[in-house]
């Protein structure tokens, strides 16, 4: 039998970090809106190259809430309220860790609304029986940004603006300015699925970055980014950080490994953060 783990909540706490983690399994649960296409295909590839340079293995196990338009605030809304349903279907599968991985939901509910939202994911799992840690896509962006000291970032999001500025509004509320964020506009989520992050180079080239800390390519769990991830940090010279990144980065924290991801930015290389 597998050991009893803590729950953790707004402030993730870790293991000890290992340098390298060698032969193994942990199994992850994600929490994702219905339409998502995104997450259960960057989390696994970004766990993919963590495990070929360790030789500690991940499985993916996913919760659905339905959600199609990200600009109703009705959809967003039972997104949340089904958040606690959800964690207990994929503490069911006895997970190391949950990640609810829908950012705008939570952030829509008004500001520091991670905190609350990782209680109640923890707490449910922990009633079913199989306490987790709990890490959010909106607290893991708020935090990581805190870890690598980010305090002032420019922002890409596939929003229409209204939703984009709720967004601004709940990072500024943690602390960190947002200089500049671009709205792609897009309100179906689907849509927002298929959107080629190849065109994301030039849109971060356009941003007003003067000061930035950090650019936010995605600050979406659905837009596709990490294909250009490596590109426009190298390009830019500054840190670029997604929600898909961010919460990669907290996954591992609770699971007290290091990252060593290539390819996705100086955070999953391990050179940013409070271990670096």
């Amino acid at each position: 039998m597998r050991e009893i783990r803590t729950i953790v909540t707004s402030n993730l706490s870790t293991r000890e970090s290992s340098p390298v983690v060698h032969a193994g399994s942990s199994r992850v649960g994600l929490i994702v809106p219905s339409s998502n296409t995104t997450m259960e295909t960057e989390l696994p590839e970004l766990f993919r190259r963590q495990s070929a340079a360790t030789g500690h293995s991940y499985t993916f196990h996913s919760a659905r809430a339905g959600m199609r338009t990200v600009s109703k605030a009705a959809e967003l809304d039972a997104m949340v309220g089904k958040a606690a349903d959800c964690a207990a279907a994929v503490a069911d599968a006895d997970v190391d860790v949950i990640a609810y991985a829908c950012l705008v939901a939570v952030m829509a509910q008004g500001p520091g609304e991670h905190r609350a939202a990782e209680r109640v994911i923890a707490g449910a799992a922990a009633s079913s029986g199989h306490a987790a840690p709990v890490t959010s896509s909106a607290g893991a962006l708020v935090r990581t940004l805190h870890d690598i000291k980010a305090s002032r970032v420019a922002m890409v999001t596939p929003y229409m603006r209204p939703l984009t500025q709720v967004v601004r509004e709940y990072i500024a509320a943690e602390g960190i300015d947002v200089l500049d964020a671009v709205s792609l506009e897009v309100d179906d989520n689907l849509a927002v699925g298929r959107l080629d992050p190849a065109g994301l180079p030039e849109i971060a080239c356009g941003l007003r970055r003067e000061g930035a800390r950090a650019i936010v390519l995605s600050a979406c769990v659905q837009m596709p980014s990490l294909a250009a991830v490596q590109q426009v940090e190298d390009e830019l010279g500054l840190p670029v950080i997604t929600a898909a990144t961010a919460t990669t980065y907290e996954i591992l924290k609770a699971l007290g490994h290091r990252p060593a991801i290539t390819g996705a930015g100086r955070l999953l290389v391990g050179t940013l953060g409070p271990a670096s």
